[in-house]
């Protein structure tokens, strides 16, 4: 079965989080993803809040941009989540919007190098081991985590391009597609996907998550068609969906036969109600979805 997500965007302000997390741990959703965009919320800070205040959720982090984000840091933060809320947190990374990073003076000159670096890291820290590398951006001398997950979590990472998502298949345990993709890009890239996997000698399942920009209700087209022209996507293209749950719900089955195994439904910024929007997602949607 699809497992259906939903995501408080950042663009929605703090303050409205707790009544989100609460709704989406009440109505049964099976996801909350929460985002690290430059320059609004924090990816950790908003998943330790929603895992604090709700009981049974799983919350996902898409993504930590590396550049901005010390490995052994990361680990740390990673492995605290685990440790607090066991089985309840999926951390995403990527190499981060390039020019956010310019921003900032944490623009890297090879990000794939950094990115395949940060993740191979990552996941040895994680997975308790005592990690000694000095990379071109990635040092480590001995780093070992005091309190390591119980068992090593799964590292997703996100990007687009067939070079990231090939990079993902090989170094990561789960590929998130960038927003705005519809089920062409998204059965592209899981090609992409399963020839750096086949590459790197790996096997198993690898799950893929995508998005679909999504508006209900009064003026759900304008709203849908305004949010997609501010992020510089197409508003005719067949990545988003404005309509009822029937509507939406058939749209995440032909994500997910696709090859999308995650499908997060993301309001746009202007939803006059976003605990509304969860509940519907989870009451309204899931039960339609295949």
């Amino acid at each position: 079965m699809t497992r259906l997500a939903t995501v408080f965007i950042p663009q929605f302000p703090p303050e409205q989080l707790r009544a989100v997390a609460r709704a989406a741990d009440e109505a049964g959703i099976d996801e909350l993803w929460v985002w690290e965009d430059c320059f609004y919320e924090s990816g950790v800070a908003t998943a330790a809040a929603v895992l604090a205040w709700t009981e049974r959720v799983h919350v996902a982090i898409g993504i930590l941009p590396v550049p901005l984000r010390n490995v052994a840091l990361v680990a740390m933060e990673t492995a605290t989540l685990h440790r607090l809320f066991p089985g309840r947190v999926t951390l995403g990374v990527g190499h981060g919007v390039q020019s956010w990073m310019g921003q900032v003076g944490a623009r890297a000159a090879s990000p794939l190098t950094l990115l395949r670096e940060h993740l191979t890291a990552l996941r040895a820290l994680l997975a308790g081991e005592k990690v000694t590398v000095d990379g071109r951006y990635v040092t480590l001398d001995a780093v070992e985590l005091a309190w390591p997950p119980a068992a090593a979590p799964p590292v997703f990472s996100g990007g687009t391009g067939p070079k990231t998502l090939r990079l993902t298949g090989e170094s990561a345990d789960g590929t998130i597609l960038a927003g705005g993709a519809s089920p062409e890009v998204v059965q592209e890239a899981a090609e992409a996907v399963r020839a750096g996997r086949e590459a790197a000698g790996r096997g198993g399942e690898h799950p893929l998550v995508a998005s679909i920009l999504v508006a209900t209700g009064p003026g759900a087209e304008r709203r849908l068609a305004e949010d997609a022209r501010r992020m510089g996507w197409d508003p005719a293209a067949e990545a988003h969906v404005a309509g009822d749950a029937a509507a939406v719900a058939a749209a995440v089955d032909r994500w997910a036969a696709a090859g999308a195994t995650t499908v997060v439904l993301q309001p746009t910024a202007d939803e006059p109600d976003p605990v509304a929007f969860v509940r519907w997602v989870a009451e309204e949607v899931r039960p339609l979805v295949s």
